[in-house]
C-alpha cells in the first residue's frame, strides 16, 4: 500500500535487464502509472556516495520529490506536497553536501537529505517566472535565474511541445541572476539584462564562475553561451557565434573548467569543448542527430537519439575525431513532452547513464551500464537489421 509521508518507503519498482539491441544492463527504477522523471542533465542529483538519485514522480495525483537506491531499488519520499499545493521543479544539488534545492511555487526550498527537513530559501519576486537554479562549487551559494512574466500576453506552454518558445524570445523579457547565501543572508542580483536568460550552470571546482545562456532558436540569438564572474560581475561571450552558427545544450565536463556542447556550423554538424576562458578549445565533426547530448569528458558522448531512432547513442573522441554511434540502449521514448524527454546524463565515473524514457507509456527512470564500446553494434547495422 503506498504511503504519503515524508521519510515512507515505496517497494522496490527495479526490474534489471539486457538491454535487446545491445546487450547492455538496463536497471528500470521505476514503474509507477505515472510519470516519473530524473533531473535534468546539466543538474546532478546522485547522493548518499552515488548510491541514491533524486526524481520527481507522480503518485496519488501528486507531484512530489522521491529517493531510489540504483541497486537494492528501494525509493524513499522526500517531500509531501498534496495536489491543490502548486508545482514543484528546478532541481539541483548542493556539490559538498547532502542537500537538495528546487522551486515550490515561487519558493526556492532546501531539504537536508539526510534529515528530510525543509527550509524556504529565497521567494521570487512577484511578475516574475522561471526556476532555473544551481549551485557554487563551494556549497555556499545558490544562482538562481527568473525572467518577467509575459504569460498574460503571450500563449505559454514549454513543458509541452515549447509553446511560445519564439514569442518569449522576440519579447525580450527582463531577467535577473540573482545570488542567494545559502546558510541566510542577503540575496544579490549580480546580472541583470532585457533578454531571456536561462540555463544557470555552476562550474563544479571555481565557486565564482558560471555560465549562463541567451534563451531562444539558437540560430537566432546572437551568442548562445556566456560566462559569469560572480565576484566582479564581468560577463563574457564564450565560443562566440560566427553568423548562421547555432551552439548550445552546454554543461560543464567533470574537470569544472570546460565546457561541452554541440551544434552546426557552416561545415557542418560539431561537437566540442572549451575552457571557460576561450582557451584549449577543440572542436570536431559530428554525425548523428539527437537532441540533448552528456559527457563525462569529451572521450565519450552519449546522446538520446530521436522517436524515429529511438536508442540511446555513444560516440567516442579518439585521434581528434570521433567514432560512432554505436547503440547503448534502446529506449523506444517519445519525446512528447518536457518530462519525457531522455536528458541522459553519465555519473562521476563514466560507468553508467541515467535517463528517462517512456516505452510502456509513462515516464520512468533508467540506469544502463556502460560497456566496452568496441562492444556495441553501430547504429547503421541496427537500422538495417
Amino acid at each position: 500500500m503506498a504511503r504519503t509521508n515524508v521519510g515512507a518507503r515505496w517497494e522496490s519498482e527495479l526490474d534489471v535487464y539486457s538491454d535487446p539491441i545491445s546487450g547492455a544492463t538496463v536497471h528500470q527504477l521505476t514503474a509507477y502509472k505515472g510519470h516519473s522523471n530524473h533531473f535534468y542533465f546539466t543538474y546532478p542529483c546522485w547522493y548518499d556516495e552515488g548510491r541514491k538519485i533524486v526524481f520527481y514522480s507522480d503518485r496519488e495525483n501528486r507531484t512530489n520529490l522521491f529517493g531510489v537506491d540504483l541497486w537494492s531499488g528501494e525509493i524513499t519520499q522526500l517531500t509531501d506536497f498534496a495536489p491543490a499545493q502548486g508545482r514543484i521543479g528546478g532541481l539541483s544539488k548542493n556539490p559538498v553536501r547532502e542537500e537538495i534545492y528546487f522551486y515550490h511555487n515561487s519558493v526556492l526550498t532546501a531539504l537536508d537529505l539526510e534529515t528530510l527537513a525543509q527550509r524556504p530559501l529565497y521567494t521570487r519576486p512577484e511578475g516574475y517566472v522561471g526556476g532555473s537554479s544551481n549551485p557554487t562549487a563551494d556549497g555556499q551559494t545558490i544562482c538562481a535565474g527568473h525572467h518577467k512574466d509575459l504569460s498574460d500576453e503571450i500563449m505559454i506552454d514549454l513543458g509541452h511541445g515549447y509553446v511560445g518558445f519564439r514569442e518569449v524570445w522576440e519579447a525580450h523579457p527582463h531577467s535577473t541572476i540573482v545570488k542567494i547565501p545559502i546558510d541566510g543572508g542577503q540575496p544579490e542580483v549580480v546580472f541583470e539584462e532585457d533578454y531571456w536568460l536561462g540555463h544557470l550552470n555552476c562550474s563544479s571546482k571555481l565557486p565564482n564562475i558560471m555560465t549562463f545562456c541567451h534563451e531562444g532558436p539558437w540560430h537566432l540569438v546572437e551568442n548562445r553561451i556566456w560566462g559569469l564572474d560572480l565576484e566582479t560581475g564581468k560577463t563574457w561571450q564564450i565560443r562566440p557565434n560566427a553568423p548562421d552558427e547555432a551552439i548550445g545544450h552546454e554543461y560543464w565536463l567533470q574537470d569544472g573548467e570546460h565546457i561541452g556542447y554541440h551544434g552546426k556550423t557552416a561545415a557542418g554538424p560539431v561537437y566540442g569543448a572549451i575552457r571557460y576562458d576561450n582557451a584549449n578549445q577543440v572542436e570536431a565533426p559530428f554525425e548523428g542527430h539527437c537532441w540533448h547530448f552528456h559527457s563525462y569528458m569529451l572521450d565519450l558522448v552519449v546522446g538520446d537519439g530521436d522517436a524515429q531512432d529511438p536508442y540511446l547513442l555513444l560516440w567516442r573522441f579518439k585521434d581528434d575525431q570521433f567514432e560512432g554511434p554505436k547503440v547503448l540502449a534502446w529506449h523506444r521514448g517519445s519525446f512528447h513532452i518536457q518530462r519525457v524527454h531522455l536528458h541522459p546524463c553519465f555519473n562521476h565515473e563514466g560507468t553508467q547513464v541515467i535517463y528517462t524514457a517512456d516505452p510502456q507509456g509513462y515516464g520512468q527512470v533508467f540506469a544502463v551500464d556502460v560497456p566496452r564500446f568496441e562492444s556495441l553494434p553501430d547504429l547503421e547495422s541496427v537500422k538495417k537489421g
